[in-house]
Protein backbone atom coordinates (compact mmCIF):
# COMPACT_ATOMS: atom_id res chain seq x y z
CA UNK A 1 0.00 0.00 0.00
CA UNK A 2 1.03 3.62 -0.31
CA UNK A 3 1.79 5.36 2.97
CA UNK A 4 -0.01 8.57 3.77
CA UNK A 5 2.32 11.36 2.61
CA UNK A 6 4.45 12.73 5.42
CA UNK A 7 3.12 16.27 4.95
CA UNK A 8 -0.47 15.27 4.30
CA UNK A 9 -1.80 13.78 7.51
CA UNK A 10 -5.01 12.03 8.41
CA UNK A 11 -7.85 14.36 9.33
CA UNK A 12 -10.13 14.15 12.32
CA UNK A 13 -13.65 12.75 11.97
CA UNK A 14 -16.44 11.84 14.31
CA UNK A 15 -15.79 8.77 16.44
CA UNK A 16 -17.74 5.84 15.07
CA UNK A 17 -20.42 4.58 17.44
CA UNK A 18 -21.44 1.02 18.18
CA UNK A 19 -19.53 -2.18 18.59
CA UNK A 20 -15.80 -2.45 17.88
CA UNK A 21 -16.62 -5.14 15.33
CA UNK A 22 -18.01 -2.56 12.94
CA UNK A 23 -15.23 -2.40 10.39
CA UNK A 24 -14.14 -4.61 7.57
CA UNK A 25 -12.39 -3.26 4.55
CA UNK A 26 -9.43 -4.39 2.50
CA UNK A 27 -6.37 -5.39 4.47
CA UNK A 28 -3.05 -3.87 3.63
CA UNK A 29 -0.65 -6.70 3.02
CA UNK A 30 2.01 -6.92 5.70
CA UNK A 31 5.22 -8.23 4.15
CA UNK A 32 5.41 -12.02 4.34
CA UNK A 33 8.26 -13.04 6.65
CA UNK A 34 9.47 -16.57 6.16
CA UNK A 35 10.93 -18.52 9.05
CA UNK A 36 14.42 -18.10 7.58
CA UNK A 37 14.04 -14.48 6.53
CA UNK A 38 15.43 -11.67 8.63
CA UNK A 39 12.74 -9.63 10.37
CA UNK A 40 13.52 -5.91 10.20
CA UNK A 41 12.20 -3.77 13.04
CA UNK A 42 12.35 -0.07 13.99
CA UNK A 43 12.45 1.24 17.56
CA UNK A 44 10.73 4.60 18.18
CA UNK A 45 11.58 6.37 21.43
CA UNK A 46 15.06 5.67 22.78
CA UNK A 47 15.06 6.83 26.38
CA UNK A 48 14.06 4.64 29.31
CA UNK A 49 11.86 1.85 28.04
CA UNK A 50 13.24 2.20 24.53
CA UNK A 51 16.58 0.85 25.75
CA UNK A 52 14.77 -2.28 26.95
CA UNK A 53 13.17 -2.67 23.53
CA UNK A 54 16.56 -2.53 21.84
CA UNK A 55 17.97 -5.11 24.26
CA UNK A 56 14.93 -7.35 23.76
CA UNK A 57 15.14 -7.37 19.98
CA UNK A 58 18.89 -7.96 20.02
CA UNK A 59 18.23 -11.24 21.85
CA UNK A 60 15.97 -12.53 19.05
CA UNK A 61 17.56 -14.68 16.33
CA UNK A 62 17.42 -13.36 12.78
CA UNK A 63 15.98 -9.98 13.84
CA UNK A 64 17.61 -6.78 12.63
CA UNK A 65 17.10 -3.37 14.20
CA UNK A 66 16.79 -1.46 10.94
CA UNK A 67 15.92 1.98 12.35
CA UNK A 68 16.28 3.95 15.55
CA UNK A 69 13.85 6.86 15.82
CA UNK A 70 13.90 9.82 18.18
CA UNK A 71 13.19 13.54 17.77
CA UNK A 72 16.15 14.42 20.02
CA UNK A 73 19.29 14.30 17.89
CA UNK A 74 21.57 13.86 20.92
CA UNK A 75 19.58 10.87 22.10
CA UNK A 76 19.49 9.45 18.58
CA UNK A 77 23.25 9.79 18.06
CA UNK A 78 24.03 8.29 21.46
CA UNK A 79 21.71 5.34 20.83
CA UNK A 80 23.12 4.64 17.37
CA UNK A 81 26.64 4.62 18.77
CA UNK A 82 25.69 2.29 21.63
CA UNK A 83 23.90 -0.10 19.26
CA UNK A 84 26.84 -0.21 16.85
CA UNK A 85 29.15 -1.08 19.74
CA UNK A 86 26.84 -3.90 20.86
CA UNK A 87 26.46 -5.41 17.41
CA UNK A 88 29.97 -4.74 16.17
CA UNK A 89 28.47 -2.84 13.27
CA UNK A 90 26.73 -5.99 12.03
CA UNK A 91 23.72 -4.05 10.76
CA UNK A 92 23.57 -0.70 8.99
CA UNK A 93 20.95 0.73 11.34
CA UNK A 94 19.56 4.05 10.15
CA UNK A 95 18.75 6.89 12.52
CA UNK A 96 15.77 9.14 11.75
CA UNK A 97 13.88 11.72 13.77
CA UNK A 98 10.51 11.28 12.07
CA UNK A 99 8.76 7.90 12.37
CA UNK A 100 7.15 8.37 8.96
CA UNK A 101 10.52 8.11 7.22
CA UNK A 102 10.97 4.61 8.60
CA UNK A 103 7.40 3.59 7.76
CA UNK A 104 7.99 4.54 4.12
CA UNK A 105 10.56 1.73 3.82
CA UNK A 106 8.85 -1.25 2.09
CA UNK A 107 11.43 -3.65 3.55
CA UNK A 108 10.57 -2.74 7.15
CA UNK A 109 8.45 -5.42 8.84
CA UNK A 110 7.59 -4.00 12.26
CA UNK A 111 7.87 -1.06 14.61
CA UNK A 112 8.44 -1.08 18.35
CA UNK A 113 7.00 2.00 20.07
CA UNK A 114 8.44 3.35 23.33
CA UNK A 115 7.61 7.01 22.73
CA UNK A 116 5.57 9.06 25.25
CA UNK A 117 1.93 8.03 25.77
CA UNK A 118 0.43 10.75 23.58
CA UNK A 119 2.19 9.23 20.56
CA UNK A 120 1.28 5.55 21.10
CA UNK A 121 -1.97 5.40 19.15
CA UNK A 122 -1.03 7.63 16.22
CA UNK A 123 2.23 5.78 15.57
CA UNK A 124 0.36 2.48 15.80
CA UNK A 125 -2.32 3.65 13.36
CA UNK A 126 0.25 4.96 10.86
CA UNK A 127 2.18 1.70 11.11
CA UNK A 128 -0.91 -0.44 10.53
CA UNK A 129 -1.80 1.65 7.47
CA UNK A 130 1.72 1.01 6.18
CA UNK A 131 1.33 -2.75 6.70
CA UNK A 132 3.80 -2.91 9.61
CA UNK A 133 3.36 -5.07 12.70
CA UNK A 134 3.44 -3.14 15.99
CA UNK A 135 4.75 -3.72 19.49
CA UNK A 136 3.45 -0.73 21.47
CA UNK A 137 4.20 0.22 25.05
CA UNK A 138 1.47 0.62 27.62
CA UNK A 139 -0.95 2.25 27.60
CA UNK A 140 -1.83 1.58 23.97
CA UNK A 141 -3.86 4.80 23.95
CA UNK A 142 -3.74 8.20 25.57
CA UNK A 143 -7.54 8.51 25.52
CA UNK A 144 -10.56 6.27 24.95
CA UNK A 145 -11.40 7.40 21.41
CA UNK A 146 -7.97 6.89 19.87
CA UNK A 147 -7.73 3.39 21.32
CA UNK A 148 -10.95 2.53 19.55
CA UNK A 149 -9.39 3.69 16.30
CA UNK A 150 -6.35 1.47 16.86
CA UNK A 151 -8.63 -1.56 17.19
CA UNK A 152 -10.37 -0.55 13.96
CA UNK A 153 -7.00 -0.17 12.21
CA UNK A 154 -5.81 -3.58 13.38
CA UNK A 155 -8.98 -5.23 12.09
CA UNK A 156 -8.84 -3.44 8.77
CA UNK A 157 -5.16 -4.04 7.97
CA UNK A 158 -4.64 -7.38 9.71
CA UNK A 159 -1.27 -6.59 11.27
CA UNK A 160 -0.05 -7.99 14.58
CA UNK A 161 -0.39 -5.49 17.42
CA UNK A 162 0.99 -6.54 20.81
CA UNK A 163 0.70 -4.46 23.96
CA UNK A 164 3.72 -3.91 26.20
CA UNK A 165 2.04 -5.60 29.16
CA UNK A 166 4.59 -8.34 29.74
CA UNK A 167 2.48 -10.25 32.25
CA UNK A 168 0.25 -11.34 29.36
CA UNK A 169 3.17 -13.61 28.41
CA UNK A 170 3.26 -15.31 31.83
CA UNK A 171 1.84 -18.86 31.54
CA UNK A 172 1.46 -19.17 35.34
CA UNK A 173 -0.69 -16.05 35.49
CA UNK A 174 -2.68 -17.22 32.48
CA UNK A 175 -3.26 -20.52 34.26
CA UNK A 176 -4.46 -18.76 37.40
CA UNK A 177 -6.96 -16.70 35.45
CA UNK A 178 -8.19 -19.73 33.56
CA UNK A 179 -8.79 -21.46 36.91
CA UNK A 180 -10.62 -18.42 38.29
CA UNK A 181 -12.81 -18.17 35.21
CA UNK A 182 -13.58 -21.91 35.43
CA UNK A 183 -14.93 -21.35 38.96
CA UNK A 184 -12.24 -23.29 40.86
CA UNK A 185 -12.41 -20.82 43.76
CA UNK A 186 -16.05 -19.85 43.44
CA UNK A 187 -17.25 -16.72 41.71
CA UNK A 188 -14.81 -13.79 41.54
CA UNK A 189 -16.22 -10.65 43.12
CA UNK A 190 -13.34 -8.12 43.18
CA UNK A 191 -10.15 -8.11 41.14
CA UNK A 192 -7.74 -5.67 42.81
CA UNK A 193 -4.61 -4.07 41.38
CA UNK A 194 -1.95 -2.02 43.16
CA UNK A 195 0.53 0.48 41.74
CA UNK A 196 2.27 1.52 44.94
CA UNK A 197 5.89 2.34 44.14
CA UNK A 198 7.76 5.32 45.60
CA UNK A 199 8.36 8.39 43.47
CA UNK A 200 9.45 11.94 44.20
CA UNK A 201 8.46 15.51 43.49
CA UNK A 202 9.37 16.97 40.10
CA UNK A 203 9.58 20.61 41.22
CA UNK A 204 8.87 23.43 38.76
CA UNK A 205 10.39 24.19 35.36
CA UNK A 206 9.36 27.40 33.57
CA UNK A 207 7.95 27.54 30.05
CA UNK A 208 10.60 28.21 27.45
CA UNK A 209 12.18 27.07 24.21
CA UNK A 210 13.16 23.48 23.49
CA UNK A 211 16.90 22.75 23.24
CA UNK A 212 18.40 22.92 19.77
CA UNK A 213 18.88 19.16 19.65
CA UNK A 214 15.14 18.49 20.08
CA UNK A 215 12.64 18.76 17.24
CA UNK A 216 9.84 20.04 19.43
CA UNK A 217 7.17 19.73 16.75
CA UNK A 218 7.93 16.02 16.38
CA UNK A 219 8.18 15.40 20.13
CA UNK A 220 4.88 17.17 20.81
CA UNK A 221 3.10 15.53 17.87
CA UNK A 222 -0.63 15.23 18.60
CA UNK A 223 -0.42 16.77 22.09
CA UNK A 224 -1.52 20.35 22.65
CA UNK A 225 1.13 21.64 25.00
CA UNK A 226 3.93 24.15 25.18
CA UNK A 227 7.50 23.26 26.08
CA UNK A 228 8.91 23.21 29.57
CA UNK A 229 11.88 21.15 30.71
CA UNK A 230 9.81 18.97 33.05
CA UNK A 231 8.33 17.22 30.02
CA UNK A 232 11.56 15.94 28.53
CA UNK A 233 12.43 13.11 28.87
CA UNK A 234 10.44 11.38 31.64
CA UNK A 235 8.20 13.65 33.66
CA UNK A 236 5.71 13.99 30.80
CA UNK A 237 4.01 11.08 32.62
CA UNK A 238 2.63 13.50 35.21
CA UNK A 239 0.86 15.93 32.82
CA UNK A 240 -2.55 15.19 31.29
CA UNK A 241 -1.65 16.43 27.79
CA UNK A 242 1.15 13.87 27.40
CA UNK A 243 0.76 11.23 30.14
CA UNK A 244 -1.82 9.48 32.26
CA UNK A 245 -0.28 9.44 35.72
CA UNK A 246 0.78 6.20 37.36
CA UNK A 247 -2.74 4.82 36.90
CA UNK A 248 -1.98 4.25 33.20
CA UNK A 249 1.80 4.12 33.49
CA UNK A 250 3.08 1.33 35.73
CA UNK A 251 -0.54 0.80 36.72
CA UNK A 252 -1.56 -0.37 33.25
CA UNK A 253 0.18 -3.68 33.95
CA UNK A 254 -1.83 -4.33 37.10
CA UNK A 255 -5.05 -2.92 35.60
CA UNK A 256 -4.70 -5.30 32.67
CA UNK A 257 -4.12 -8.24 35.02
CA UNK A 258 -7.15 -7.23 37.09
CA UNK A 259 -9.41 -7.08 34.04
CA UNK A 260 -7.92 -10.28 32.60
CA UNK A 261 -9.26 -12.26 35.57
CA UNK A 262 -12.89 -11.20 35.00
CA UNK A 263 -15.42 -13.24 33.05
CA UNK A 264 -14.12 -13.55 29.51
CA UNK A 265 -17.08 -11.97 27.70
CA UNK A 266 -16.76 -8.64 29.51
CA UNK A 267 -15.42 -5.60 27.70
CA UNK A 268 -15.85 -2.25 29.49
CA UNK A 269 -17.33 -1.32 32.86
CA UNK A 270 -20.74 0.26 33.31
CA UNK A 271 -19.78 2.51 36.25
CA UNK A 272 -16.57 4.01 37.64
CA UNK A 273 -15.42 6.44 40.30
CA UNK A 274 -12.11 7.57 41.78
CA UNK A 275 -10.73 9.77 44.52
CA UNK A 276 -7.27 10.82 45.57
CA UNK A 277 -4.88 13.73 45.40
CA UNK A 278 -1.37 14.96 44.77
CA UNK A 279 -0.16 15.20 48.34
CA UNK A 280 3.01 16.58 49.98
CA UNK A 281 4.91 17.52 46.83
CA UNK A 282 3.46 20.96 45.89
CA UNK A 283 5.01 20.77 42.44
CA UNK A 284 4.19 21.30 38.78
CA UNK A 285 2.73 17.84 38.20
CA UNK A 286 -0.99 17.46 37.47
CA UNK A 287 -1.74 13.77 37.95
CA UNK A 288 -2.51 12.24 41.38
CA UNK A 289 0.16 10.51 43.43
CA UNK A 290 -2.54 8.85 45.55
CA UNK A 291 -5.74 7.27 44.26
CA UNK A 292 -8.38 4.71 45.07
CA UNK A 293 -10.68 3.81 42.18
CA UNK A 294 -13.30 1.22 41.40
CA UNK A 295 -15.20 0.00 38.37
CA UNK A 296 -18.34 -2.13 38.12
CA UNK A 297 -19.09 -4.45 35.20
CA UNK A 298 -22.47 -5.57 33.79
CA UNK A 299 -22.30 -8.94 35.61
CA UNK A 300 -21.59 -7.33 38.99
CA UNK A 301 -17.86 -8.05 39.08
CA UNK A 302 -15.64 -5.18 40.20
CA UNK A 303 -12.11 -3.92 39.72
CA UNK A 304 -10.47 -1.93 42.52
CA UNK A 305 -7.27 0.02 41.97
CA UNK A 306 -4.80 1.69 44.31
CA UNK A 307 -2.08 4.22 43.46
CA UNK A 308 0.21 5.34 46.28
CA UNK A 309 3.52 7.00 45.34
CA UNK A 310 4.53 9.29 48.22
CA UNK A 311 7.63 7.83 49.81
CA UNK A 312 8.07 7.77 53.59
CA UNK A 313 9.74 5.77 56.33
CA UNK A 314 8.14 2.35 56.46
CA UNK A 315 6.67 2.69 52.95
CA UNK A 316 4.88 -0.48 51.84
CA UNK A 317 5.81 -1.32 48.24
CA UNK A 318 2.88 -3.00 46.45
CA UNK A 319 2.93 -3.64 42.70
CA UNK A 320 0.67 -6.67 42.52
CA UNK A 321 -2.83 -8.09 42.18
CA UNK A 322 -5.28 -9.70 44.60
CA UNK A 323 -8.55 -11.59 44.02
CA UNK A 324 -11.62 -11.69 46.28
CA UNK A 325 -14.46 -14.18 45.87
CA UNK A 326 -18.15 -14.06 46.68
CA UNK A 327 -17.89 -16.81 49.31
CA UNK A 328 -15.27 -14.90 51.30
CA UNK A 329 -12.19 -16.61 49.90
CA UNK A 330 -9.25 -14.64 48.50
CA UNK A 331 -5.95 -15.06 46.65
CA UNK A 332 -3.08 -12.91 47.91
CA UNK A 333 0.58 -13.26 46.92
CA UNK A 334 0.04 -16.64 45.26
CA UNK A 335 -1.81 -18.17 48.21
CA UNK A 336 -5.51 -19.08 48.36
CA UNK A 337 -7.25 -18.37 51.66
CA UNK A 338 -10.64 -20.01 52.06
CA UNK A 339 -13.18 -18.03 54.07
CA UNK A 340 -12.04 -17.87 57.68
CA UNK A 341 -8.62 -19.39 56.97
CA UNK A 342 -5.49 -17.57 58.13
CA UNK A 343 -3.01 -20.18 56.89
CA UNK A 344 -3.92 -20.55 53.24
CA UNK A 345 -2.73 -22.93 50.55
CA UNK A 346 0.06 -22.08 48.12
CA UNK A 347 -1.28 -22.31 44.58
CA UNK A 348 0.09 -24.94 42.21
CA UNK A 349 -1.86 -24.68 38.97
CA UNK A 350 -1.12 -25.88 35.44
CA UNK A 351 0.20 -23.22 33.03
CA UNK A 352 -2.27 -21.37 30.86
CA UNK A 353 -2.46 -20.69 27.17
CA UNK A 354 0.02 -18.07 25.93
CA UNK A 355 2.33 -17.83 22.95
CA UNK A 356 5.61 -19.00 24.52
CA UNK A 357 8.94 -17.25 24.80
CA UNK A 358 8.11 -14.12 26.77
CA UNK A 359 6.91 -10.81 25.41
CA UNK A 360 9.68 -10.22 22.86
CA UNK A 361 9.80 -13.73 21.40
CA UNK A 362 6.02 -14.11 21.30
CA UNK A 363 5.71 -10.94 19.23
CA UNK A 364 8.30 -12.12 16.72
CA UNK A 365 6.56 -15.50 16.56
CA UNK A 366 3.20 -13.86 15.82
CA UNK A 367 4.77 -11.64 13.15
CA UNK A 368 6.43 -14.55 11.39
CA UNK A 369 3.17 -16.52 11.48
CA UNK A 370 1.19 -13.49 10.33
CA UNK A 371 -1.39 -14.26 13.04
CA UNK A 372 -2.57 -11.29 15.15
CA UNK A 373 -4.42 -13.68 17.47
CA UNK A 374 -1.06 -15.04 18.68
CA UNK A 375 -0.11 -11.71 20.27
CA UNK A 376 0.05 -11.90 24.07
CA UNK A 377 -2.07 -8.83 24.77
CA UNK A 378 -3.65 -8.02 21.42
CA UNK A 379 -5.12 -4.67 20.36
CA UNK A 380 -8.59 -5.38 21.69
CA UNK A 381 -7.45 -6.54 25.13
CA UNK A 382 -5.02 -3.60 25.26
CA UNK A 383 -7.86 -1.21 24.46
CA UNK A 384 -10.16 -2.47 27.20
CA UNK A 385 -7.38 -2.38 29.79
CA UNK A 386 -6.42 1.16 28.82
CA UNK A 387 -10.05 2.35 28.78
CA UNK A 388 -10.45 1.13 32.35
CA UNK A 389 -7.64 3.40 33.52
CA UNK A 390 -8.79 6.33 31.39
CA UNK A 391 -12.28 6.22 32.89
CA UNK A 392 -10.94 6.08 36.44
CA UNK A 393 -8.65 9.03 35.70
CA UNK A 394 -11.54 10.96 34.16
CA UNK A 395 -13.69 10.56 37.26
CA UNK A 396 -10.81 12.00 39.29
CA UNK A 397 -10.40 14.88 36.83
CA UNK A 398 -14.07 15.80 37.30
CA UNK A 399 -13.85 15.60 41.07
CA UNK A 400 -14.41 18.14 43.81
CA UNK A 401 -12.33 18.85 46.90
CA UNK A 402 -13.50 17.44 50.23
CA UNK A 403 -11.73 17.26 53.60
CA UNK A 404 -9.01 14.62 53.89
CA UNK A 405 -10.61 12.10 56.20
CA UNK A 406 -11.84 8.52 56.30
CA UNK A 407 -15.36 9.55 55.31
CA UNK A 408 -14.31 11.07 51.97
CA UNK A 409 -15.23 8.00 49.94
CA UNK A 410 -18.74 7.76 48.51
CA UNK A 411 -19.17 4.04 48.10
CA UNK A 412 -22.82 3.58 49.10
CA UNK A 413 -23.32 0.08 50.50
CA UNK A 414 -20.04 -1.22 49.02
CA UNK A 415 -18.39 -2.22 52.28
CA UNK A 416 -15.41 -3.84 50.52
CA UNK A 417 -14.56 -0.56 48.77
CA UNK A 418 -14.89 1.36 52.03
CA UNK A 419 -12.61 -1.13 53.79
CA UNK A 420 -9.85 -0.96 51.18
CA UNK A 421 -10.06 2.83 50.90
CA UNK A 422 -9.65 3.08 54.67
CA UNK A 423 -6.39 1.10 54.46
CA UNK A 424 -5.07 3.56 51.88
CA UNK A 425 -6.23 6.55 53.92
CA UNK A 426 -4.52 5.31 57.07
CA UNK A 427 -1.23 4.74 55.20
CA UNK A 428 -1.31 8.28 53.84
CA UNK A 429 -2.30 9.79 57.18
CA UNK A 430 -0.04 7.80 59.49
CA UNK A 431 2.83 6.99 57.14
CA UNK A 432 3.09 9.86 54.67
CA UNK A 433 1.90 12.35 57.29
CA UNK A 434 -0.93 13.93 55.31
CA UNK A 435 -2.80 16.02 57.92
CA UNK A 436 -6.52 15.54 58.49
CA UNK A 437 -6.90 19.16 59.58
CA UNK A 438 -5.84 20.85 56.38
CA UNK A 439 -5.41 18.55 53.40
CA UNK A 440 -8.12 17.67 50.88
CA UNK A 441 -9.07 14.75 48.69
CA UNK A 442 -10.42 15.21 45.18
CA UNK A 443 -13.49 12.98 44.99
CA UNK A 444 -14.71 12.14 41.52
CA UNK A 445 -18.34 11.46 40.60
CA UNK A 446 -19.80 8.09 39.70
CA UNK A 447 -19.71 7.98 35.91
CA UNK A 448 -22.02 5.62 34.01
CA UNK A 449 -20.72 4.18 30.75
CA UNK A 450 -22.19 2.31 27.78
CA UNK A 451 -19.68 -0.55 27.20
CA UNK A 452 -20.50 -1.01 23.51
CA UNK A 453 -20.90 2.58 22.34
CA UNK A 454 -18.07 3.70 24.66
CA UNK A 455 -19.95 6.83 25.66
CA UNK A 456 -21.08 8.11 29.03
CA UNK A 457 -24.74 8.32 29.92
CA UNK A 458 -26.70 9.87 32.75
CA UNK A 459 -25.41 12.46 35.20
CA UNK A 460 -22.08 14.11 34.29
CA UNK A 461 -22.27 12.60 30.78
CA UNK A 462 -21.53 15.89 29.02
CA UNK A 463 -18.42 16.61 31.07
CA UNK A 464 -17.21 13.01 31.00
CA UNK A 465 -17.71 12.54 27.26
CA UNK A 466 -15.61 15.65 26.66
CA UNK A 467 -12.66 13.78 28.22
CA UNK A 468 -12.98 10.71 25.97
CA UNK A 469 -11.05 12.34 23.13
CA UNK A 470 -8.22 14.86 23.32
CA UNK A 471 -7.96 17.73 20.91
CA UNK A 472 -4.96 17.15 18.64
CA UNK A 473 -2.33 19.59 17.45
CA UNK A 474 -2.71 20.54 13.75
CA UNK A 475 -1.09 18.06 11.40
CA UNK A 476 -1.21 15.18 13.88
CA UNK A 477 -4.92 14.43 14.07
CA UNK A 478 -6.21 10.99 14.96
CA UNK A 479 -8.52 9.78 12.17
CA UNK A 480 -12.01 8.52 12.82
CA UNK A 481 -12.55 4.78 13.13
CA UNK A 482 -14.65 4.90 9.95
CA UNK A 483 -11.86 6.50 7.93
CA UNK A 484 -8.82 4.71 9.25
Amino acid sequence: MQLVPRRSFLRTGALAAGSLALLGGTRSAARVIGANNRLRIAVAGLNGRGKSHIAGWLEQPNVEIAYLIDPDQKVLDRSLKALAEKTGGKYATKGVRDVRKALEDPTLDAISIAAPNHWHSLMTIWAAQAGKHVYVEKPMSHDVAEGRVVVAAQRKYGVVIQHGTQRRSDPKLAGLHEAIQAGKFGRLKVSYGYCCKPRDTIGFKPAGSAPDSLDWNLWRGPAKTGFHANLVHYNWHWFWATGNGDMNNQGTHQLDVARWALDTKLTNPVRVMALGGRFKWNDQGETPNTMFALAEYPNGQQVFFNVRNVNHQGYVHQVKNEYYFEDGGKIIDGTYFAKGSSKGDKLNLPPGNVTPGGNWTSFITACRAGKPEMANGNAEEAHYASVLGHLMNNSYRLGKKVPFNAKAGRFGDNTAAAEHFLKLHEMMRDGAGVPENGAEYIVGPWLTFDPAAERHTGEFATEANALLQDANAPGFEIPSAAKV
